[in-house]
């Protein structure tokens, strides 16, 4: 196979710029080092050297290829060493200005004829190629670290870049080993656009006071099937890089209300407490490890009270099934008996105006997310009203606990948990292929890839109903009166229409 480009500079001997060299160097090409850092790019080759060595140690390669992917790598002095090169990937710290002087260098060093790239992972790749006198072969190359294991890269097309020049990108991609992804040049591109909504509904439902970081997480993981909780995740991330991110990104969007940060977050980067770096963030790492409260066991009750089900519960026979399983005695009557736990399951609505709208007795009424068949979810989530007697509460979590199966009481919530945080993902998914920043297909397998959800954006609005998505947002657009939940018209016209939330118009 012909390597797409044979002569590779990397710009910056970082983390980044030294894993996109191992990948260069292993699709066949003659990669040049160069940092700005005296013996940056020496200190990166020896550990590249150290690393084919130990997958030669392994058995996972031989000799003479260990011995070809070293002689590849080159450290040199300064950016003009890089004449030859047909491509120049920069990986440099995330300052505008400073990535505009570079490119400027470096278009007045290289052939007309070699590619521009940018590793930017937030920055406009149109305002950075602004100064270039050729801004058509200045294209974004973003890759997610560690370069080695995240398969993926956004190829980003600034506003004057040549479709050819993405396609070279694209297929560079492939010869490393990565699947590449085509996006506008839009704020966050793909991943740290469609990521945003994980992290910010859970912030969100946090500042509500509905549950603790470590309740929020455990729902998330069990009943969602996610495979980090977002305040988890915050902390492995470091507030001090995802907390600008999700600044910038809602101002780049003039304050999009989807994309809205938390105060909490700016909280904790204001106070040095940003997660595992600062032995601090949403929780204490004491030694490095995680501390986490264990979750308090289920209440014991001698007798239950009977459960009278809302005939609007959502899955309202799973339900009844499950209660009639667990062993509850369940009231077939049209209202229920002056002693009986109403169970009610709404889709975006909170247990407050369900009772108020169905008026039911506030303080019998507790209310459970069957937005997820029970039986795909490891967790039962139930939420009072601020009604809600004690000992209602203990019943229906003694009830739901008996099989096993942990159960998280929140306080009321539009959507409880899961159903926020899915719909909100969902909603900016689908308003992503709206603005067509991406296909469908590349949106799923950037977000699949580079976040680790358990499945793309649009495939979980296929799994749980697009129907059953825009009635929990339009639901908590009532409870909350914020634009923040208002659906996407991608989302709104594949729900009316019955549509795979994948579906292209032809």
């Amino acid at each position: 196979m012909t390597v797409n480009f044979s002569n590779v500079a990397i710009v910056g001997a970082g983390a980044m710029g030294r894993g996109i060299a191992q990948m260069a160097a292993q699709a066949g090409s003659e990669v040049w080092l160069v940092d700005s850092m005296t013996g940056a790019a020496e200190r990166a080759k020896v550990t590249l050297t150290e690393q084919w060595g130990k997958l030669h140690d392994k058995g996972k390669i031989e000799a003479t290829e260990r011995d070809a992917l070293i002689a590849r790598v080159h450290a040199v002095a300064t950016t003009r060493d890089l004449a030859h090169c047909d491509l120049v990937i920069e990986a440099i710290i995330e300052d505008l200005e400073v990535k505009r002087q570079l490119f400027r260098e470096l278009e007045d060093i290289v052939a007309p004829s070699a590619v521009l790239a940018t590793n930017t992972s937030s920055l406009s790749v149109t305002a950075i190629g602004k100064a270039l006198g050729k801004p058509e072969r200045f294209a974004g190359f973003h890759f997610f670290n560690p370069v080695p294991l995240m398969k993926v890269v956004e190829v980003v097309a600034g506003f004057r870049t040549a479709a050819d020049v993405c396609s070279r990108l694209a297929g560079f991609a492939v010869q490393m080993g990565h699947k590449a992804v085509q996006t506008k040049d839009t704020p966050g591109f793909i991943v740290n656009h469609a990521g945003r909504a994980y992290n910010t509904e859970a912030l969100r439902i946090a500042s509500e006071g509905v549950a603790d970081f470590a309740t929020i997480d455990r729902i998330l993981r069990d009943q969602a099937g996610f495979r980090l909780g977002p305040f988890e995740l915050l902390d492995l991330t470091g507030l001090d890089v995802s907390h600008p991110v999700m600044e910038s990104i809602y101002r780049q969007y003039y304050e999009e209300p989807r994309y809205r940060p938390s105060a909490i977050a700016a909280q904790r980067v204001a106070a040095g407490v940003l997660g595992r770096k600062s032995a601090e963030g949403f929780y204490r790492y004491p030694d490095g490890v995680m501390q986490v409260a264990a979750e308090p066991p289920a209440p014991v009750v001698d007798t239950l009270p009977s459960f009278w089900i809302s005939p609007r519960a959502s899955r309202r026979a799973e339900l009844i099934k499950l209660v009639h399983e667990l062993g509850g005695q369940i009231e077939s009557g049209a209202t229920p008996s002056s002693a009986a736990l109403i169970l009610v399951a709404p889709l975006g609505f909170d247990v407050t105006t369900v009772a108020a709208v169905e008026r039911l007795d506030a303080t019998r009424t507790v209310g459970i997310d069957m937005l997820i068949d029970d039986a795909a979810t490891k967790r039962r989530v139930l939420a009072t009203n601020p009604a809600t007697r004690i000992d209602m509460r203990n019943a229906a979590h003694a009830l739901f606990a008996r099989d096993g199966k942990p159960v998280s009481v929140i306080r009321d919530s539009g959507g409880f948990v899961t159903q926020r945080v899915i719909a909100a993902i969902v909603n900016i998914a689908a308003d992503m292929c709206q603005q067509r920043v991406c296909t469908p297909a590349d949106l799923e397998t950037a977000v699949t890839r580079g976040l680790g959800y358990p499945q793309g954006p649009l495939a979980m609005g296929n799994l749980y109903g697009p129907t059953n998505i825009l009635e929990v947002l339009f639901n908590l657009q009532t409870v909350y009166g914020d634009p923040r939940y208002r659906p996407s018209p991608w989302l709104r016209r594949r729900g009316a229409l019955g549509l795979s939330m994948l579906h292209e118009e032809e």
